[in-house]
C-alpha cells in the first residue's frame, strides 16, 4: 500500500512537468517565448548544462541552502519565492512555477536576469558554454 501511494504521488508530481527535445525547445523560445534567435544557441547551451531541457529539473541546496528552480534552474534566494522564503523574489513568481510544464513565467524571468546579469548568473553557462562554439545545441533546428 506505501508502495503505491509512493508511486501515485511520484506520478503526479510528474504530470506537470516536461522534457523538451533540443529542436523543439529551440522552436518554442523563438516563436513563443520571444527570445532573439541570434543568442538562442547560447540559451540551447544554458539550459542544456543547468537542467538537461527538464522543467521540473530542482537543484541543491547551494551552499547558502538556495534551491534553484525549473528549465533555467532559478535560484530562490533573490528571483522567485518559496514558503517561508519571499524577501527579494525579484521575477514575482512563486518558485513551484518555474517547474510545471509551462514555460512562460521561466522565460520571463530568466530575460530578466538576463537583463541584469548577462549569461555570467548561470554557472551552467559560465562553465560549458562562456568562449565556445554553441551552434551544435541548435544544429538541424528550424528556428
Amino acid at each position: 500500500m506505501f508502495r503505491a501511494a509512493i508511486l501515485v504521488l511520484s506520478l503526479a508530481c510528474t504530470v506537470h512537468a516536461k522534457k523538451y527535445e533540443r529542436c523543439e525547445l529551440t522552436y518554442e523560445l523563438t516563436h513563443k517565448q520571444g527570445f532573439a534567435k541570434g543568442s538562442i544557441s547560447e540559451w540551447i547551451c544554458l539550459i542544456a548544462n543547468e537542467s538537461g531541457y527538464r522543467t521540473g529539473a530542482k537543484g541543491g541546496p547551494n551552499w547558502d541552502g538556495s534551491y534553484d528552480w525549473g528549465l533555467f534552474q532559478i535560484n530562490d534566494y533573490n528571483w522567485c519565492t518559496t514558503p517561508g522564503n519571499s524577501e527579494y523574489n525579484d521575477c514575482n513568481v512563486s518558485c513551484s512555477k518555474l517547474v510545471d510544464n509551462s514555460i512562460t513565467d521561466d522565460s520571463n524571468c530568466a530575460k530578466e536576469i538576463y537583463g541584469r546579469d548577462g549569461f555570467d548568473a548561470w554557472y551552467g553557462w559560465v562553465n560549458h558554454c562562456k568562449g565556445k562554439d554553441t551552434s551544435s545545441y541548435v544544429a538541424g533546428c528550424k528556428y
